[in-house]
């Protein structure tokens, strides 16, 4: 019996289908034209190609530093070596399913994976180092390994822009329509935007209600770049063939079963595929899984696990890090705090109460980035010309740099570095069952919201993040999320 969570029970009408949309954001269907399978090659060979690099890097550092003694490597050790090693984690990799085309939400799993993959890696070929020292010397392998993951979460950035731009310009993609306006319609219209391997372009969403035709829909990014717009439902033949769709995906699980079939027989008519999401609408406060029992689908109400190895590891490693971090900014603080008594007369630090785990509520440090006048408990800006926000202030919000202070609440034990945005005590108050559901972890100074374009609107507002991040959390994944941080994501209000 295999579990994987999910907020939406499966089930109901079973049309055959070439692909299958979830409610997760994953979707999964077959193309296997030979554009995809080029693709599948190439990236393939980019994974090993970044390997080799990682390894090769290792070699340079220890030879410059003398790592380990000084050691004249031979020819066939420095190409034979490399292109082992890369061979080994591109198999683990293919093992792990990293080549499938579709991609996680803001492709935090990918950089898991590779994280995960490359710990796998270094415990596999550690024992080499060992007994073949002089070939594979432990600060070489130790760098490389290091160094692999953030290579390859820059080699899959720059791969996802290229694939995109080839989209775009239609490179045997086929158009979809995707019935369904709201969180799961949008959940599978960022799917496909984000997994452009699958070679499926969505040109609108469907919807039945008329006071949203003509929005515009985002898709959940760093950047609030890409959108398609709201036409009209109901779902009909002409429609399909006005907008040219090859594809048509349900994206309302609990869509009534007349519509749905008026939606499938219009899609027939149409001769266009079909894709739905399945799924019967179940009360917000129950946390679903499925379970996979000899080909019958079931789904099983409970909570989220909770594993005290992680737990306990993610807590050293909090403490640990945000001790050093402490230390090593005590500079750059000094700096803020000049520049802030400099511009303004007030405290340097910004204390406001919010609520942790479990509703406990703590107080929060920010560098002051408000004038002193400023309401204490009010909705946060979400652009960087509210007038509340001073000068200085508005440098530190956009370089994230207001939130040091964080590192405090990290070392006392209220927030985690990774973890959902903690809340205002009002703003929980008004929380659904649901919203509650993010208070069952520590929260944190990073996160998958704090990573998306929708930081520009309320966390609330925004629940899918957070409940994906608890679903999926993992020592790796917080890796992952402090990574994409790091690299891809220091863009403040």
């Amino acid at each position: 019996m295999s579990f994987s969570g999910t907020q939406e029970s499966r089930g109901f009408v079973e049309p055959k289908t070439t692909g299958t949309a979830t409610a997760t954001g994953e979707f999964e269907v077959s193309i296997g034209n030979r554009f995809e399978r080029i693709l599948t090659a190439f990236e393939l060979l980019a994974d090993w190609l970044t390997v080799v690099v990682a390894v090769n890097f290792g070699y340079f550092v220890s030879h410059l530093f003398d790592l380990g003694g000084r050691v004249d490597y031979s020819l066939v050790t420095v190409v034979y070596v490399p292109c082992a090693i890369a061979a080994l984690l591109v198999a683990l990799l293919d093992r792990d399913g990293a080549y499938r085309p579709g991609n996680s939400l803001l492709r935090i799993k990918e950089t898991e994976r590779s994280l995960r993959v490359s710990a796998q890696a270094f415990i596999l070929i550690l024992p080499a180092t060992v007994f073949f020292g002089k070939v594979l010397p432990f600060w070489v392998f130790l760098i490389a390994m290091l160094c692999a993951p953030v290579l390859h979460a820059i080699e899959k950035h720059t791969l996802f822009i290229v694939v995109g731009a080839l989209r775009v310009r239609s490179v045997e993609a086929q158009k979809v329509l995707i019935y369904g306006a709201g969180s799961s319609g949008r959940r599978v219209l960022s799917a496909l935007l984000r997994s452009p391997k699958l070679g499926l372009k969505p040109v609108a969403l469907i919807d039945d209600d008329p006071e949203i035709e003509g929005q515009e829909v985002f898709e959940y990014s760093y950047r609030r770049g890409r959108s398609v717009n709201v036409i009209a439902g109901p779902v009909t033949p002409e429609l399909l063939h006005q907008h040219a769709c090859k594809m048509l995906i349900i994206a309302i699980p609990s869509l009534g079963r007349e519509k749905f079939s008026g939606a499938v027989n219009a899609a027939q008519a149409a001769g266009v595929r079909l894709a739905y999401v399945p799924g019967q609408a179940i009360a917000a406060e129950y946390w679903t899984e499925y379970a996979d029992i000899d080909g019958i689908l079931l789904s099983v109400f409970g909570h989220p696990a909770s594993k005290w190895q992680y737990e306990l590891a993610k807590r050293l490693f909090d403490l640990s890090a945000a001790a050093a971090l402490i230390v090593v900014f005590i500079p750059l603080w000094a700096l803020i705090a000049f520049a802030i008594r400099l511009e303004s007369s007030g405290p340097i630090l910004f204390r406001q109460t919010r609520v942790g785990k479990n509703g406990r509520l703590f107080t929060l440090y920010k560098f002051r980035s408000m004038h002193v006048d400023a309401p204490k408990y009010e909705i946060s800006p979400t652009e960087a010309a509210d007038p509340r926000i001073t000068p200085i202030g508005r440098f530190l919000r956009r370089v994230s740099l207001d939130e040091l202070p964080q590192l405090i609440n990290v070392v006392k034990g209220d927030m985690s570095l990774v973890g959902p945005r903690p809340e205002m005590p009002f703003i929980t108050e008004q929380y659904t069952a649901v919203h509650r559901q993010r208070l069952r972890v520590m929260p944190g100074i990073t996160g998958l919201w704090q990573l998306s374009a929708d930081r520009a609107f309320q966390i609330h507002e925004n629940i899918q993040y957070d409940l994906y991040y608890i679903r999926n959390r993992s020592f790796f994944m917080d890796f992952a999320i402090l990574l994409h941080t790091a690299l891809f994501a220091m863009n403040g209000v």
